[in-house]
């Protein structure tokens, strides 16, 4: 994937954000890539980042500065500002606001007005309940047009029976696939 306009909205599942930097250098290289932070990704210190230290990162691998309100995220609509739009990671409680239409922070609105676009909107899954209460989310989107996932897995059958996540070195295929309104396969393996 080179030369496209991606749009990437980072929920906040922390544990999978050194992933989420990756997926961001890869893409960042030969794209135009600008990210869009949920409240939770630019405003909690975690285990895993600082808050300030990870959006300075992302600043730095994109050239870019984050949008983090519903005001800047509106104008992806009307301006059409990206090709392709990829949340990662994308958590449950975004899954669930996704399927049922609520817009109340940047990375959500920014998918409604990208979406809005007639253009492709890709998931990244993150969630420890995928397989218990986000099922009904996750199955909503996967017949919704224009709304594709990255290929996802249990990350711990045993400890956390219900848990899947995105394999993120998997991203830019899925991005590839979709912009040709191909769900990349297997979507679960």
């Amino acid at each position: 994937m080179k030369g496209k306009r991606i749009g990437v909205c980072i929920t906040g599942s922390f544990c999978t954000f050194s992933h989420t930097l990756n997926v961001l250098r890869t893409l960042a290289a030969g794209n135009e890539v600008t990210a869009i932070l949920s409240p939770a990704s630019v405003s909690l210190d975690t285990r895993f980042f600082k808050a300030s230290d990870f959006r300075a990162q992302v600043e730095e691998i994109t050239g870019r500065p984050v949008m983090t309100s519903i005001v800047e995220a509106e104008r992806i609509g009307p301006e059409k500002l990206f090709d392709i739009m990829l949340i990662v990671p994308c958590t449950g409680n975004t899954l669930a606001k996704l399927n049922w239409g609520v817009t109340d922070t940047a990375a959500l609105m920014a998918a409604k007005a990208h979406v809005r676009n007639g253009r492709p909107l890709v998931l990244a899954l993150s969630t420890n309940d995928a397989l218990g209460t986000a099922a009904q989310n996750v199955g909503g989107l996967l017949n919704r047009r224009l709304v594709y996932f990255v290929p996802f897995r249990q990350d711990d059958p045993v400890k956390k029976p219900r848990s899947m996540v995105a394999d993120f070195s998997l991203c830019e295929a899925a991005l590839d696939s979709a912009m040709e309104g191909v769900q990349l396969q297997p979507i679960v393996f």
